[in-house]
């Protein structure tokens, strides 16, 4: 048995509903372009969101130069070696994108087993202009490693709005390991110990 065709002026299709032909209501035809217009900028919104990044955390790992030797400038002990080599143990898995030094051979060479893991060079910065580093590191994300000595490391730790502690022992303190992280503008850092 054959159906009846639906009256002329009933029956609609998409052309009727978005353009109003075809006895389509106008009504109806601008409640659904709205709908469809609205749809449209929402994804865009949706979009335009997810496009924009979310600035990258800094990280950086501060710690004085390992048991160094007699003499102007002195490279490492024995004991001095096996700790940077402890260091670079310890950042193992840290993902570092940049290593500092100062220029002295105590520093240089307790970053250098960090350098050789990870295959990133030492460069090197000057200790006399901390404000200028610690805005430098701040504005570079990822994770760095600064080599400095008792007397720059906590005050570098304070340029970059961590909480450098007391005073290192000059004489007996090599272990000290600073975390300062950096998220949107604000720093939290942390004191850990390494080695022995």
């Amino acid at each position: 048995m054959a159906e009846a065709a639906a009256p002329e002026s009933t029956r609609l299709n998409a052309g009727s509903l978005l353009f109003g032909r075809s006895g389509g209501s106008p009504r109806r035809s601008m409640s659904l372009t709205r709908r469809a217009t609205v749809a449209a900028l929402s994804f865009l919104a949706i979009g335009a969101c997810a496009s924009t990044p979310t600035p990258p955390d800094t990280t950086i790992y501060l710690v004085r130069h390992a048991e160094k030797q007699a003499g102007d400038d002195p490279d490492l002990t024995v004991v001095g070696r096996a700790r940077a080599d402890i260091l670079s143990q310890e950042l193992q898995g840290a993902g570092l994108t940049e290593i500092w030094s100062t220029n002295t051979k105590r520093t240089i060479s307790t970053a250098k087993p960090t350098a050789n893991s990870t295959g990133l060079p030492v460069q090197l910065y000057d200790a006399r202009r901390q404000d200028v580093f610690a805005n430098q590191l701040k504005a570079t994300p990822g994770a760095m490693l600064v080599v400095g000595h008792s007397n720059t490391i906590p005050d570098l730790v304070k340029q970059l709005g961590g909480k450098p502690g007391a005073p290192i022992v000059e004489a007996t303190e090599y272990d000290r390991l600073y975390v300062v992280t950096v998220t949107k503008g604000r720093a939290k850092s942390e004191l850990r110990r390494y080695g022995e």
